[in-house]
């Protein structure tokens, strides 16, 4: 007897009309809400443009100069930003310059995102139990489930472009931030807490005198990889009109151009590694500083 048959027919008739129930009800939902939910993100979507005009519009020298300079800043080390230096100058020389610009502001505002709903979230987590225990388990959907499931009603709400693009990418990449954030804030030493309290302080200065900075490392780590995560979803975001390095790898596997492929799928290993490794060498000092501000 096959799984089926044990289910009467009128059970399955059910689970037909219910799947079309729901399709129905979001389809009605998104031609009545679906042009004030486009105007909702509208300064989102002017803002990511502009940012990448920004980056189009700037010299290539002077965008170098900055990015060297910012790895310089953020990792202290003069051979990553002389590999940032290298890197970007064989992006440029490959004819790649564009795709990498607009992937870059993707990738930025993603994680600027990212950033400002995850940190806040982390924090409202690690004050309460409670909200931790119902926010993990939509964290684990947004981890686990398919990619495609997601993209799908993001698609039949936003159309194609770079907002539905944006969205996935920020579904994708914010649980790491979240967990990270709440997990640094809760391995703050109870110690350091209690004489916190002893000096009178509020729970708004713990807080953000106490807490925060020492959970500064976890903080960079989740942002390491929430970038990290970002940048994966290149190639997925390019399916639904989000331009970048991501649509040539898509044009590739397509008309199987292996070079055009493998050219730009380096060119987002690239950028990968520059995120990568300043972020961690950031995280690093801020360790660093921790544990010296320990000793002390």
């Amino acid at each position: 007897m096959s799984f089926l048959t044990e289910f009467p027919a009128m059970d399955r008739q059910d689970l037909r009309d219910l799947k079309k129930g729901i399709d129905f009800t979001f389809k009605d939902f998104s031609r009545t809400y679906g042009e004030a939910i486009e105007n909702f993100f509208d300064p989102l979507l002017y803002f990511l443009v502009w940012f990448e005009q920004l980056l189009l519009a700037t010299p290539w020298p002077v965008f170098i100069a900055i990015a060297s300079g910012l790895a310089y800043l953020g990792s202290r080390s003069w051979k990553l930003a002389l590999g940032t230096a290298f890197a970007f100058l064989l992006i440029g020389y490959m004819g790649m310059w564009k795709d990498t610009m607009s992937t870059v502001a993707l990738v930025s505002v993603a994680t600027l995102l990212c950033v400002l709903i995850g940190i806040p979230v982390g924090i409202l987590m690690a004050r309460s139990d409670r909200m931790q225990a119902v926010i993990t388990p939509i964290l684990d959907v947004m981890q686990t489930i398919p990619i495609f499931v997601y993209l799908l009603p993001v698609v039949i709400l936003l159309g194609l472009g770079k907002v539905p693009g944006l969205m996935a990418v920020c579904i994708y990449a914010l649980p790491p931030i979240v967990r990270l954030t709440n997990l640094g804030i809760r391995l703050v030493d109870k110690d350091i807490l209690e004489a916190a309290d002893a000096f009178g302080s509020s729970s708004r200065q713990k807080l953000f005198d106490v807490q925060i900075p020492l959970a500064l490392p976890n903080i960079f780590a989740g942002i390491n990889q929430t970038i990290m995560m970002a940048l994966a979803m290149v190639v997925i975001a390019s399916m639904i009109g989000v331009r970048g390095l991501g649509m040539p790898v898509l044009q590739s596997i397509q008309n199987q151009y292996l070079a055009l492929g493998i050219f730009n799928g380096l060119a987002i290993v690239g950028l990968a590694i520059i995120f990568d490794r300043v972020s961690q060498k950031y995280g690093m000092r801020l360790q660093k500083h921790r544990e010296g501000g320990h000793d002390v």
